[in-house]
């Protein structure tokens, strides 16, 4: 469950938690140290915050960040990889200007094998 009321420096991360592999992959972060920065909304169960509606949020990972910006997809993974220690430089590595559009194609390939689970 997201904690009720954010804090100004926290990321909150909207994730389908009807999504096995999801769900799974949350928990394996959530479970790390260095993750209490990070908000947790399972969209599949909890209202979505304005500006993100909630099939917006149910067909692709997305994630706030403390200046209010929306990210999602790639970008919204390397956000969430930077805040964790041990997966901080996967998150570098991502939002790495030459990489960044080949983590997109890869996830958007993994959203299509990903309405297989649901």
């Amino acid at each position: 469950m997201a904690d009720p009321i954010p804090r100004r420096d926290e990321v909150t991360v909207f994730y389908d938690g009807a999504c096995p592999v999801c769900a799974r992959e949350i928990a394996f972060y959530r479970d790390r140290r260095g993750a209490e920065g990070l908000a947790w909304v399972d969209v599949s169960r909890e209202p979505t915050q304005p500006g993100l509606d909630r099939a917006a949020a149910l067909a692709r990972f997305h994630a706030r960040l403390p200046d209010g910006r929306l990210v999602s997809g790639a970008a919204a993974f390397a956000e969430v990889w930077r805040r964790v220690p041990g997966l901080r430089w996967l998150g570098r590595l991502v939002a790495w200007g030459p990489v960044t559009p080949l983590a997109e194609l890869a996830y958007r390939g993994f959203l299509r094998v990903r309405r297989l689970w649901r």
